[in-house]
C-alpha cells in the first residue's frame, strides 16, 4: 500500500492523503456491484470512480493493465504501507510515515512500482 499526498487525492477524500494499492488488472474481479459505478474524468486523464448508492470510491483501471484499489474497501487486511508518493503537494501540517520509498512526485516506472508494492505477498 502506499500514501498519495497529490491533490487530487486529497481533494477526492477529504483528507491529507489517500491509502491505495495498484495491482494487475488480471488479478482483479468484481464480486459484484460493478453496475452502480459512475465514473467522472478531468481533461488531464485522472478519474474518479465512486459507487452511486453510498458514494465510496472504487477500484479503477488506468493504463489498461494496472487496477488502483482503495485500502479503505478492504476488510480483514493488515496491510504494509510501503511507499508515499507526491509529498511536493502534502501540506505542511503532514507528516509521512518514514518509508522505504518516498516520491516527490508520481512514480515514473509505474510497472516497477506496482511490482514493488506487491512483492512479497500474493497480489
Amino acid at each position: 500500500m502506499y500514501h498519495c499526498y497529490c491533490t487530487l487525492c486529497q481533494k477526492q477524500g477529504g483528507t491529507v492523503s489517500n491509502a491505495a494499492t495498484i495491482v494487475y488488472s488480471d488479478k482483479f474481479k468484481w464480486m459484484s456491484g460493478e453496475s452502480k459505478i459512475k465514473k467522472w474524468r478531468k481533461d488531464t486523464g485522472f478519474s474518479s470512480h465512486f459507487c452511486c448508492e453510498c458514494g465510496s470510491p472504487v477500484p479503477n483501471v488506468f493504463k489498461s493493465k494496472f487496477v488502483w484499489v482503495p485500502i479503505g474497501l478492504m476488510e480483514n487486511v493488515n496491510p504494509i504501507v510501503k511507499a508515499n508518493v507526491w509529498l511536493s503537494s502534502r501540506p505542511d501540517w503532514a507528516t509521512p510515515l518514514e518509508l522505504e520509498r518516498n516520491y516527490d512526485s508520481a512514480p515514473e516506472e509505474v510497472e516497477e512500482f506496482v511490482q514493488f508494492l506487491n512483492s512479497g505477498h500474493n497480489a
